[in-house]
């Protein structure tokens, strides 16, 4: 599935970047910015980041539960839970009004 469409990058890639991130380190903060600098692109106009936030979740937390760490799952929901709380209110600041030309 093509997830962004400005750098042409599949979900595999973005998938496969992730893993890789995490082979490499377990625990660190892996942001959009992360993966897109590890496939050698950038975010344009970052319309897709949400979907790769959704990712990374997605794929941290399968990496995670292969060593059944349920510690890590739990605060993998937990952020879910956070950012449907907080990120849901205001949409990149817009009016609901908002009309893009």
């Amino acid at each position: 599935m093509l997830v962004c469409h400005c750098n042409l990058i599949i979900q595999k890639e973005i998938e496969e970047a992730i893993v890789g991130l995490l082979d490499a380190d377990p625990w660190q903060l892996i942001v959009p910015a992360k993966v897109y600098h590890t496939l050698s692109k950038r975010g344009r106009c970052c319309g897709c980041f949400p979907n790769v936030v959704e990712t990374i979740i997605r794929v941290t937390e399968e990496y995670h539960r292969r060593d059944d760490d349920a510690d890590t799952v739990t605060f993998l929901g937990r952020v879910r839970e956070l950012r449907g709380q907080y990120g849901s209110r205001l949409h990149e600041r817009r009016n609901t009004d908002h009309r893009a030309a």
